[in-house]
């Protein structure tokens, strides 16, 4: 009776274990993508330079890898894996030391960003306390982007998908202004930059639309249709195009 038992247990056991297994293979990400440099079409971006594209691509590669949903590929590491291949097919690397090829994953899809739009409005939002000559008032900093999302077929080069996220941030600021004992200036000091907090809330909305629209596909689409509808009104509005 003991050993039917603990067989019994070996048994339930090995399932449990074979059904974990089962679990984890279906869990794991089947959607092998790579993100381009970002790009910038936008005049108003003063802080964009030379660096800032691959940092954006970076940064949404994070957040796409962090969903469990998305096997996310460094181009810039595909190049070197490629010119170490090219060196060993020249015959010039001891034998058997050579990497394999044709062992490179492609990615299914290509990923592209653009900042298409960015306001920055720093305004004084009045009051404050004064002593000693001194005024101590309050401001406030708000930042908004839109970013253009495309998601392209690496193998036939189609856009499948297309998108603009929009990231917005407001941020408080303290002024300490007046003139004393010989003394005097104006000083800012904002607590944090508003436009990396906009860019951020953008690409964390660019992760959560490209995960419902690519893997979830559980009725979440409706709700970015909605977004999207409630932008191109607000650009119609703006544009004055009724």
């Amino acid at each position: 009776m003991k050993r039917t038992r603990r067989f019994a247990t070996g048994t339930m056991l090995a399932l449990a274990v074979l059904a974990s297994g089962a679990a984890m293979a279906r869990e794991a990400p089947t959607l092998t993508v790579a993100v381009v440099d970002f790009t910038n079409n936008s005049d108003s971006v003063a802080w964009w330079h030379g660096g800032v594209g691959s940092q954006l691509a970076d940064v949404l590669s994070n957040e796409l890898s962090a969903t469990g949903d998305f096997k996310v590929i460094e181009r810039q590491k595909i190049n070197a894996v490629l010119a170490e291949q090219d060196l060993a097919s020249s015959y010039r690397m001891r034998p058997g030391s050579s990497p394999h090829t044709g062992n490179i994953t492609g990615a299914q899809y290509l990923i592209t960003g653009s900042v298409a739009s960015y306001t920055e409005d720093t305004s004084n939002t009045g009051g404050g306390l004064s002593f000693a000559g001194f005024h101590v008032g309050g401001g406030q900093a708000k930042a908004y982007v839109a970013i253009d999302l495309r998601v392209i077929d690496a193998e036939t080069s189609e856009v499948v998908f297309s998108r603009t996220v929009e990231g917005r941030s407001t941020d408080k600021a303290i002024r300490l202004s007046g003139y004393a004992s010989g003394v005097g200036g104006d000083f800012g000091h904002k607590q944090k930059t508003p436009a990396s907090k906009a860019v951020r809330a953008a690409l964390i909305e660019a992760t959560d639309y490209l995960d419902c629209a690519m893997v979830k596909r559980d009725g979440c689409e409706a709700r970015y249709e909605q977004k999207e509808q409630k932008r191109r009104q607000g650009d119609r509005d703006s544009l004055d195009l009724d």
